[in-house]
């Protein structure tokens, strides 16, 4: 032990170690105060990969995802705008499905909001619906796949 270290013995029998300059402290109780539960180091891996930046998205919203592509050794960022339908999951795990049309034919993308490939999302204009999902954008084409523009968001 260090010269300024004194040891005592705790009322129940296990070993105390303390400084002059703290309170003692059972050497268990410490040891427990460093290690995290395996749920508690998963929780805060996931804390540090979230996105801070990120809009406030809802359902029927005219977004535009900037995706990195890579080709080869060089890297770029390739704009994907579209309706979000849907809005799924929390924190980490959070996706929102785009849904545009491309040479008459509708693609649908789903996007992990805090994935590295996603690189930017700006929201166009906010959209007036009254669902949670609009899968009905699906079965309609040309203009009935409009969706009403709100103005107080």
């Amino acid at each position: 032990m260090a010269a300024d270290q004194k040891d005592t013995t705790a009322q129940d029998g296990s070993e105390v170690v303390s400084t002059d300059n703290e309170s003692p402290k059972p050497a268990a109780a410490a040891a427990k105060a460093e290690r995290l539960s395996p749920a508690d180091l998963i929780r805060e891996f996931e804390k540090a990969q979230q996105k801070d930046n990120l809009p406030d998205i809802y359902v029927g919203d005219t977004v535009r995802v900037g995706v990195r592509i890579s080709e080869g050794n060089k890297e770029r960022v390739q704009p994907y705008e579209g309706v979000v339908i849907a809005k799924r999951h929390g924190g980490v795990n959070q996706t929102i499905t785009v849904r545009r049309i491309f040479q008459g034919i509708g693609v649908e993308r789903v996007f992990m909001l805090h994935s590295p490939q996603v690189a930017s999302i700006k929201v166009e204009r906010r959209g007036k619906v009254r669902r949670a999902k609009l899968f009905y954008l699906r079965e309609r084409v040309g203009k009935a796949t409009r969706v009403k523009q709100r103005f107080d968001r």
